[in-house]
């Protein structure tokens, strides 16, 4: 039984060893400056002025994706911002009307994405609405989901 193996000799791990300790740096030069990173900045927050016009602008129609660029947040800030001034949210959807013409169209031949573009809608929504009303859906190449 060979208890030391590879161990008897040690000469590749200590000049593996030597080579590293080439590549590190003298221990006698003083250390670099920390890295000049970008302080991770602070929420951007609106003034009461600014929070009047957001909500007037959602109120006059404009979504939560514009006032997010307009105002330089997110669409969820502005969300947020919306609900604490219980403001309501308007949830676009397909009317009973859409969701017919979108059965109509898929069963058409059209994509999810086409009916959706046509609709101004997500496909996701067209594909949600489809299968609550119990229509099959086809794969990427027009087959039948099984």
């Amino acid at each position: 039984m060979d208890l030391g193996g590879t161990y008897y000799n040690t000469k590749p791990q200590v000049e593996a060893l030597e080579t590293l300790l080439q590549k590190l740096p003298d221990p006698s030069t003083p250390a670099p400056p920390p890295a000049n990173r970008p302080k991770p900045g602070r929420a951007r927050q609106l003034d009461a002025d600014q929070v009047k016009d957001l909500i007037a602008g959602y109120q006059a129609g404009a979504t939560v994706y514009e006032l997010g660029t307009r105002f330089g947040i997110e669409r969820r800030t502005v969300s947020n911002i919306l609900k604490r001034h219980d403001v309501p949210m308007r949830r676009r959807g397909l009317s009973p009307e859409q969701v017919d013409d979108a059965i109509h169209l898929y069963n058409l031949g059209w994509s999810l994405a086409r009916v959706g573009e046509h609709l101004g809608v997500d496909h996701t929504t067209v594909l949600t609405k489809l299968r609550e009303r119990g229509i099959p859906t086809r794969d990427t190449h027009g087959r039948p989901r099984s």
